[in-house]
């Protein structure tokens, strides 16, 4: 129920009863009749449902942030990006503005700032995208008639060329191998051979358990990515833990290339953790520190380093873990391996739901990936010479 009172000489303003049985009020109508069709308009819109009580748009960003994050049910790591992100750029600019506030234009000179001091691209589109998330769930819960955050379609285009990722071919990854077990050990260039040979994530590694490799070479030699806890996940403050892989799609089964499973197996002997791949200390991996111990100075080399423990050279320099990834994918194409078994081998979804419907990868597909896998490795190590860096891990396969 909404009522019209005398606030002033020559001022109404419309009175109501909120959700919770208090009384609001909007002043500053100049007429009586203003007042009485506003008062109309509101009880027409709490009739069907719509209303939005402007006493919500008062409330503050900061206010509604801790609801909001009170509220989220997100992973760990994802909660702890949006907190960083909240803390470090969103909350200081607008934590005492309210919500009804909060617009479009304001919200996109705030973006230019940000990338005016100096923030790359990337974060300033993803913190803009967590402020534009924040809002919508605040409209959803009808504390403002609508997100006001909208894409921008004037100005300058922000589009950048995308960087192409870098990859290896199976020569390169060999001797990134070499180098790997000199500067930092065996651990290392097997997980890194394995990530290269079979496409998996560096988490699918990582999180990989002993239960789920099996090296039978007469059953399938195979790594089987668990759909429960098939991943290791790191958050932004260090903890570790176990859970589903990236995508439904990507808790599947990846065959081995027969060179792999005598490496694997050796390998295996080193330690009895339950992990496949541990550092040298029976530890879990964690990301920064296989790239920053391992996986640089075994692509990039470290000549610009004085006295190292170990020389190494430049092999393919800015190649990442994730590059192997990106190098498999390569060697399927070049191959003419079908897309579908591109994709259920990398844990993908085709784009086309009826190809992904209908196709399958038949028996004699997987023999010839299989196949192609193993004489890969088999000419580059024909044709690469043995360095002073190998120690005789090669000759295992």
């Amino acid at each position: 129920m909404a009522w019209v009172e005398k606030s002033g000489k020559k001022t109404y303003r419309v009175r109501y009863f909120t959700d919770d049985g208090t009384i609001g009020s909007i002043p500053g109508f100049p007429t009586k009749k203003l007042a009485e069709d506003h008062a109309d308009s509101m009880e027409a819109d709490q009739r069907s449902g719509t209303w939005i009580d402007p006493a919500g748009g008062q409330t503050t960003f900061g206010e509604w942030v801790e609801e909001w994050l009170d509220a989220l049910d997100v992973g760990l790591r994802t909660e702890e990006n949006y907190r960083s992100k909240l803390r470090a750029h969103i909350l200081p600019r607008w934590a005492e503005t309210p919500l009804a506030d909060i617009t479009s234009l304001k919200a996109h000179a705030w973006a230019k700032t940000l990338r005016r001091d100096g923030l790359a691209d990337v974060t300033v589109s993803d913190t803009l995208k967590l402020l534009t998330l924040i809002m919508s769930d605040a409209a959803e819960d009808k504390l403002i008639p609508a997100n006001p955050i909208r894409a921008r379609r004037r100005g300058r285009g922000r589009r950048s060329p995308a960087r192409e990722i870098i990859w290896a071919t199976p020569e390169h990854v060999i001797r990134i191998a070499d180098q790997a077990n000199a500067c930092y050990g065996i651990d290392a260039a097997i997980l890194i051979l394995t990530a290269a040979f079979t496409g998996a994530r560096w988490g699918e590694l990582t999180g990989l358990q002993r239960r789920n490799l099996h090296l039978d070479p007469t059953d399938n030699a195979r790594i089987v990515i668990d759909p429960n806890a098939g991943s290791l996940h790191e958050s932004a403050s260090g903890k570790l833990w176990l859970g589903p892989p990236k995508t439904p799609e990507s808790a599947r089964t990846i065959t081995l290339p027969p060179f792999l499973v005598p490496l694997l197996r050796n390998y295996l002997d080193t330690h009895d953790h339950p992990h496949v791949f541990v550092t040298t200390d029976a530890e879990l991996h964690r990301r920064s520190n296989f790239a920053r111990r391992a996986m640089r100075p075994a692509a990039d080399g470290n000549l610009n380093v004085e006295h190292p423990r170990v020389r190494t050279r430049p092999i393919q320099t800015g190649l990442t873990f994730h590059g192997l990834r990106h190098s498999h994918k390569t060697w399927m194409i070049t191959d003419d391996i079908p897309e579908i078994a591109q994709s259920r081998r990398l844990g993908h979804k085709l784009p086309d739901k009826i190809q992904e419907a209908y196709s399958h990868v038949s028996d004699e597909v997987k023999a010839r990936l299989l196949h192609r896998l193993q004489a890969r490795w088999t000419t580059a190590l024909t044709e690469l010479p043995a360095t002073n860096l190998d120690t005789g891990w090669r000759a295992a396969a």
